[in-house]
């Protein structure tokens, strides 16, 4: 099962995305739908709503009058906080009971207006985001949606900012055009992207790496820190620290095109606990991928090249969109701790960089991944020891 976070401004063409994703197969759980299913007359949603805010927010038949509501809570910060913290856990539970019925092989689209505001981007593996201008959605909430100027700004401006949406978005869908080109753009994107992934994550099987080495991409530490609160939120205490590692992670630096990252866990049966877990935030097991090539070196964890101490557990990504390798290493065993050295070390020293990076193009001819890694082996077994001598001069320690 994938599950993918669909959101946007109030105005901007959700309903739209939303709509399409469901004509290409897509299973969508609404947010608005259930919020209004959890306040219809005779709920408990309903009757907390009346003792917040009293009576007149009733129709004369007894049903919720969502102007009357809208008016008064969203005028007003705190007011705002109290209707979320009466209707969230409501609509939370009934999402729960729909995605439960769900097959397993479904795509669940979950169509949530407040997903950004509710920090919710972490608990899924892909987070769209439906994005207009400020001022073409309030034109078109006074045209189409009979709202007044003033309403509509008061809306807009309750809602999460652009660029905190921008933050959580994977993908950042524009809706600057005619309907129908927003809706080709969602088509393209549901079988380009989330119809692959989906197929990935129903079978086990990571995105195929890449050897190309390409110009440092300013978006990948962006990019990295919502990989990290996805896996933060997948991982929870079991793990001891979750960071970025590898070449993305130093600035300015070409690479290939894969986010990093490493998983620090006490264990590799804490390790293997993960492992369906992180499956269904997004990354599969490649389990032919169980150990670093062992480095003897000056590291005082581990002096010479105890072949135990580098084994590790790896995930990689099953999004097309955005391949991740996603390591699993023990607190304190050399692999481990080398990863957060490197980074430091490559960012610390021009000269090291430079070198490094020869030595990757020279190893992108190679015309497959495991030949690109093999290449630059030997590079890394000097590296090691003066990674660790220059821990040793200026008092590093992870």
């Amino acid at each position: 099962m994938l599950r993918i976070g669909l959101t946007g401004g109030i105005g901007a063409g959700k309903s739209t995305v939303s709509a399409t994703f469901s004509e290409c197969g897509g299973i969508v759980v609404d947010g608005d739908v259930i919020s209004r299913e959890v306040v219809e007359p005779g709920t408990e949603g309903l009757a907390k709503l009346v003792d917040a805010f009293g009576s007149h927010i009733l129709l004369p038949d007894g049903a919720l009058d969502r102007p009357a509501l809208a008016a008064i809570a969203f005028s007003d910060e705190e007011k705002r906080q109290t209707l979320n913290g009466i209707v969230h856990p409501l609509v939370a539970h009934r999402r729960s009971e729909l995605i439960a019925a769900a097959a397993e092989d479904a795509v669940i689209v979950e169509d949530i207006p407040l997903l950004v505001e509710s920090q919710m981007a972490p608990m899924f593996p892909l987070v769209v985001i439906v994005h207009a201008d400020p001022e073409e959605r309030v034109k078109r909430l006074v045209e189409y949606r009979g709202f007044t100027e003033a309403d509509a700004r008061a809306r807009i401006a309750a809602q999460a900012t652009d660029e905190q949406r921008r933050l959580v978005a994977d993908v950042w869908l524009d809706n600057h055009g005619t309907p129908g080109e927003l809706v080709e753009r969602a088509r393209e994107l549901w079988y380009q992207r989330i119809v692959p992934f989906a197929h990935n994550l129903a079978t086990g099987t990571p995105v195929p790496g890449s050897t190309e080495v390409v110009a440092a991409d300013p978006s990948w530490p962006d990019q990295a820190r919502r990989i990290l609160a996805r896996l933060n939120t997948t991982c929870g205490h079991r793990a001891v620290r979750i960071d970025h590692i590898g070449s993305t992670a130093v600035p300015g630096m070409d690479a290939k095109d894969v986010i990093d990252i490493q998983v620090t866990v006490a264990s590799l049966e804490l390790a293997d606990e993960l492992a369906a877990d992180l499956l269904r935030a997004g990354y599969p097991r490649v389990g032919s991928i169980t150990t670093d090539v062992p480095k003897p070196g000056t590291d005082p964890a581990s002096p010479g090249a105890n072949t135990a101490l580098w084994r590790k557990r790896f995930h990689a990504s099953g999004d097309p969109g955005r391949p991740t390798n996603v390591h699993i290493r023990v607190d304190g065993w050399p692999n481990q701790r080398f990863a957060l050295l490197f980074v430091d070390w490559l960012t610390a020293n021009p000269g090291v960089r430079a070198d490094y990076l020869a030595v990757k193009h020279a190893a992108a001819r190679n015309p497959d991944v495991g030949g690109y890694a093999s290449a630059k082996e030997p590079w890394f077994l000097d590296a090691y020891r003066r990674a660790w001598a220059w821990a040793d001069m200026t008092g590093w320690r992870p």
